[in-house]
């Protein structure tokens, strides 16, 4: 019910953006995140977008880089990467909830980020 899409190769520096299309229910209330896991490492959250308010979080990792954001009307959620590192490599996934806490429920696939020096 998750699609993530969006990922590819780019240089450091650039820019992506991911997008995370919704299907089967409507998910404008739902609590939106995007995660990555790196080979050998554990998924980390990224950002996080609330279905009430909108109101947002970042991982310091980054924040001031990245932006979340949603399109109700889509059913979409996007995540743009700027000043892109080639640590930010790594496949991201978008997950939601329907809870305002706690694990989130639906995942999508993963999409693959790498970031070339």
């Amino acid at each position: 019910q998750l699609q993530a899409s969006g990922g590819g190769l780019v240089q450091a520096g650039g820019s992506l953006r991911l997008t995370c299309a919704a299907s089967g229910r409507t998910f404008s209330s739902a609590r939106m995140a995007w995660f990555r896991q790196a080979p050998a490492k554990e998924r980390e959250l990224l950002a996080r977008i609330r279905g009430s308010d909108s109101d947002t979080y970042y991982a310091d990792s980054v924040k001031g880089r990245f932006t979340i954001s949603r399109d109700n009307a889509k059913n979409t959620v996007y995540l743009q990467m700027n000043s892109l590192k080639p640590e930010d490599t790594a496949v991201y996934y978008c997950a939601a909830s329907f809870l305002n806490y706690g694990n989130y429920h639906y995942w999508g696939q993963g999409t693959l980020v790498t970031v070339s020096s």
